[in-house]
């Protein structure tokens, strides 16, 4: 099974997502987005089902030049900062799990914190990032539950993840997500989340719900800009 990208580029094989007439939204593959608005060079598609916003293919980054962001990140896992910037996600999701639950950190990027935060509360973490840990094999196994921190910004193709990301949970698993939701679109333009060259997809909470409803999970969002599903039993 191949999961397409950790947040990043999709892999090879994939086409570039809506950008034509007629082309179905990649977060719900129901609606087709329509131009939002257009800021500088980059343009700016809505769905009119998911209320997904979406950075139109042509001004994503080339795959060299969206790497060399990512190796700029600086998110070392002893960093407090960073450590209390995940617990939003850690904590509620460590509530909802046994101790030993098995895990998997999809996306993790360069410096695996939250993985380590995990197996400080118990839990067993395997770890996938197509740039920084491409594991096949971590892949080819099932889970108790998947985090994706600042993960599903970055992709072209959500829903074949997320659809992917079910098959790898097992039923009653969770997927963690962390992403910061749009909300009022009069901050769009100077929203700091939209700045970001490798933020090609910004979701609502309703568009978050959508993809629950499609999958048959079941959606909470505990605190701000943190989602976790659950994937029915």
């Amino acid at each position: 099974m191949k999961l397409y990208s950790g947040g990043r580029q999709a892999v090879a094989g994939i086409s570039q997502g809506p950008g034509h007439h007629g082309d179905p939204c990649p977060v719900c593959e129901r609606g087709v987005p329509a131009r939002f608005c257009s800021l500088g060079e980059r343009r700016y598609l809505r769905c009119p089902v998911c209320e997904a916003t979406l950075l139109h293919p042509a001004c994503r980054l080339p795959p060299e030049d969206e790497r060399a962001v990512y190796e700029l990140h600086d998110n070392q896992p002893d960093d407090p900062g960073y450590r209390s910037f995940l617990a939003r996600l850690t904590e509620p999701l460590t509530a909802r799990l046994p101790v030993g639950a098995h895990g998997l950190d999809f996306g993790c990027g360069p410096g695996p914190a939250l993985a380590r935060m995990m197996e400080e509360a118990g839990m067993a973490m395997c770890l996938y990032d197509p740039f920084f840990y491409p594991s096949e094999s971590a892949l080819s196994a099932s889970y108790d539950f998947v985090t994706c921190t600042e993960v599903i910004e970055h992709l072209y193709h959500p829903a074949s993840v997320f659809r992917q990301l079910s098959a790898l949970l097992k039923p009653g698993g969770w997927l963690g997500v962390m992403t910061c939701f749009q909300t009022d679109d009069a901050r769009f333009e100077h929203w700091h989340y939209r700045r970001d060259p490798t933020h090609v997809v910004f979701y609502r909470e309703a568009t978050l719900a959508h993809i629950a409803n499609r999958l048959g999970w079941s959606l909470e969002v505990p605190r701000k800009d943190v989602a976790l599903f659950r994937k029915g039993g």
